[in-house]
C-alpha cells in the first residue's frame, strides 16, 4: 500500500496525584481548552474531554503519527506546568503516574462522547475508583488493586514528620 490509513478511538483516563480534589469546577473549561490545543497540536482529533476535581477523561481519535504514551506524557507535562502557572492548583500539583487507555469501535464513538461529557452526572452514583476498576474489569485488563491508585494522606506529605 502506498499510504497508511488508521482511525483508532481511545479514551484516556488519568488521576491527580494522591487523588486529591485540586481541579476547581470554575476553571475546568480553561483546562479543557488547553488540553484540546495540546491534542490538536499533536495532529490528533479530540472527540471529548472532561476534567473532574480529581481525574480527567480525554477521548481521542488517533492517527498513525503518535503513540498513546507520547500524547499522555505531553498532556500531563504541559497541563501540570500550566495549572501551576495559572494558579489553578497548588505549586505541588501533578498527575498520578500511569493512566488508562481504552479503545472503542466507530459504532461506539457517540456513546463514549456522551459518557465523557456527562462525568458529573455519572459520579453522583459511582466514585471514580469504582468507575476505573469497572473499566479494567470490562476491558479484561490484568491489575493488582494495591497499585491502581495513590491516595493522599496528610501525614505522608507533612514535612515535619520524620
Amino acid at each position: 500500500m502506498a499510504n497508511t490509513y488508521t482511525q483508532l478511538y481511545v479514551q484516556l483516563v488519568f488521576a491527580v496525584k494522591g487523588r486529591q480534589h485540586l481541579i476547581p469546577k470554575s476553571r475546568k473549561e480553561e483546562l479543557h481548552q488547553y488540553i484540546t490545543g495540546i491534542v490538536q497540536k499533536r495532529g490528533q482529533k479530540l472527540l471529548a474531554v472532561h476534567c473532574m476535581p480529581d481525574h480527567a477523561h480525554v477521548f481521542v481519535g488517533f492517527g498513525p503519527t503518535l503513540t498513546i504514551a507520547d500524547l499522555v506524557k505531553d498532556i500531563k507535562q504541559a497541563t501540570s506546568v500550566w495549572i501551576k502557572e495559572k494558579g489553578i492548583a497548588p505549586a505541588t500539583f501533578s498527575w498520578q503516574e500511569g493512566y488508562g487507555a481504552f479503545t472503542y469501535a466507530q459504532s461506539q464513538v457517540k456513546d463514549v462522547v456522551h459518557y465523557v461529557l456527562n462525568q458529573e452526572e455519572r459520579h453522583r452514583v459511582k466514585t471514580f475508583q469504582e468507575e476505573y476498576l469497572a473499566f479494567l474489569e470490562r476491558f479484561e485488563v490484568p491489575y493488582d488493586k494495591r497499585y491502581v491508585f495513590e491516595f493522599y494522606t496528610p501525614e505522608a506529605s507533612d514535612p515535619s514528620e520524620p
